[in-house]
């Protein structure tokens, strides 16, 4: 499995990398980017089974980044992992086509949980 992890923030790219390999998914290959415009390029060149966006970033947004996606036809399974976690964020998330929202603060647990209740292994 191959997955790409888009945030502006290294550092929470870094985090969430890390509670991905605690919750299971050690074997996992890894590919980031800082925004949705390197996270296009990304999906091109690596051609990843499940992306990871932060939701606010610069040049393009996550949710701009899932519609482009979902607009060039591409259905890669695709979940935010963003600091927001509103009712309305969680229904436009899932309207755009997005499986899952995942708030922080989160934990192990969380990513594991939302993944296989998402489908994604």
């Amino acid at each position: 499995m191959k997955i790409l992890i888009v945030d502006d923030s290294k550092a929470m790219r870094m985090i969430v990398l890390r509670h991905l390999r605690q919750a299971g998914y050690g074997d996992a290959d890894f590919c980031e980017a800082a925004n949705g415009l390197e996270g296009l390029s990304q999906v091109k060149a690596e051609s990843p089974d499940l992306i990871l966006s932060d939701w606010n970033m610069p040049e393009m947004n996550g949710l701009e980044f899932l519609r482009k996606l979902r607009s060039d036809g591409l259905d890669t399974a695709f979940g935010f992992v963003t600091s927001e976690g509103t009712p309305d964020m969680h229904m436009l998330a899932r309207d755009s086509g997005a499986l899952f929202l995942i708030a922080k603060p989160f934990t192990v647990d969380t990513f594991r949980e939302t993944l296989d209740a998402a489908g994604v292994v």
